[in-house]
């Protein structure tokens, strides 16, 4: 079965006095079917996080485009976008006289196989239809607590703590980043990456019925829309992009060039 794609990458500043996210869906400049997805949500102050998010951006495109399939793994290339972000805002640091941050997850796109990555609480979640199959866990404080059974996801979504996180790009120490891969890929199938400004309004459920109801487009609209309208008032930068496989329509047979001189004729 040929499956096509359907993708969208959105972002609203929200109620914020900038925009710190930075989404982007990135074609490799030469290798036809790869392509990145990335969602980095910055933090620092006026204008240190949007540099440090724009900086993630900035290396996923580089290294995308110097990534070979043949010769290097999709985690490897994952890492290294990673840790070169990670170095870049570091130096960063002692340029401009800030404390710039960023999350970051990232969703590298190839021919029946999808590899993701992430650092902080950036997340990707992977629905089947209306099913909502996998997400990948934040490095935060509030994570740290459901493992260990001090408190319930309930408990976390109004945890005083609940964005303080373990690890981020640019930090002083070294970020941490975790792994996903999947060649199990059907039609109906649907990634979303997205920043804490719209999970935080959503359960699993909600969003796999919202992707799968609609086309990457108009979920996008959808999912932004509500999230500011929960938020009241107090909404954070909201940043996505939707990755939707769907089954691809054959292509029409031509019509037939009928020959010069020749009339059809019906027959009994």
């Amino acid at each position: 079965m040929a499956i096509s794609i359907d993708a969208c990458a959105a972002q609203h500043q929200g109620d914020r006095k900038e925009q710190q996210d930075r989404v982007a869906i990135l074609a490799h400049a030469t290798k036809r079917g790869v392509a990145l997805a990335v969602v980095a949500d910055g933090m620092g102050g006026h204008t240190g996080g949007a540099l440090a998010a724009e900086q993630v951006i900035h290396t996923a495109k580089t290294n995308l485009n110097h990534f070979s399939p043949a010769d290097e793994s999709p985690k490897c290339m994952l890492e290294n976008s990673m840790r070169e972000a990670h170095t870049m805002i570091k130096a960063s640091r002692f340029m401009n006289e800030k404390d710039p941050h960023s999350t970051a997850v990232m969703l590298l796109l190839q021919p029946g196989r999808m590899t993701w990555s992430h650092c902080g609480d950036s997340r990707l979640y992977r629905f089947r239809g209306n099913r909502a199959v996998e997400r990948t866990v934040d490095h935060s404080y509030v994570e740290h607590l459901i493992a260990s059974g001090r408190i319930t996801p309930e408990q976390a979504l109004t945890h005083p703590n609940r964005n303080v996180l373990l690890t981020s790009l640019g930090g002083r120490e070294d970020p941490r980043f975790d792994y996903g891969e999947t060649d199990d890929l059907a039609a109906g199938d649907a990634f979303l990456l997205c920043s804490d400004g719209l999970w935080a309004y959503f359960d699993d459920l909600e969003l796999a019925r919202i992707i799968s109801g609609n086309s990457a487009r108009q979920a996008s609209e959808m999912l932004i829309d509500m999230a500011r309208h929960r938020a009241k008032g107090a909404a954070d930068n909201v940043s996505l992009a939707i990755i939707k496989l769907n089954e691809a329509s054959p292509p029409e047979k031509p019509t037939p060039t009928p020959t010069p001189g020749f009339v059809p004729r019906s027959t009994r």
